[in-house]
């Protein structure tokens, strides 16, 4: 995976150029804090990307969030569900699939609701 300093994102098909553009996980978004803590409990210091979640948040909790409407910048994504970790985390590292399993530790996916740009240090908040 390669990391961007910022992101298109188009309205109903997730971030511009991705793999996973156009399916219904749109995109894939997992906390700093949490990836540290992981990685830190099984002795690594693997890169995030190892987790090939599209966004990385920091400063927000994303655990049962479904339904929940997240701002990053000026876009909105709607949270619809958990990323469950696949077995392909073991094959990066041997015990980052169950490491990942609980408290939605892998991540969330959603839907974008807005087109727009997104970029490193934009504001990233729950819409009330």
């Amino acid at each position: 995976m390669t990391s961007f300093d910022s992101a298109k994102l188009v309205k109903g098909k997730g971030i511009a150029e991705a793999v996973s553009f156009g399916s219904r996980r749109q995109v894939t978004i997992i906390e700093k804090g949490v990836w540290e803590s992981v990685m830190k409990s099984l002795n690594s210091d693997l890169p995030p990307f190892t987790r090939r979640a599209n966004l990385m948040v920091k400063g927000i909790e994303l655990k049962e969030t479904r339904g929940q409407i997240l701002m990053i910048g000026r876009c909105r994504i709607q949270i619809e569900g958990e990323t469950k970790p696949c077995a392909s985390m073991d094959e990066k590292l041997s015990g980052l699939r169950e490491a990942l399993k609980p408290n939605w530790n892998g991540g969330v996916f959603g839907s974008v609701l807005d087109d727009g740009e997104i970029s490193i240090g934009d504001d990233v908040f729950w819409d009330n």
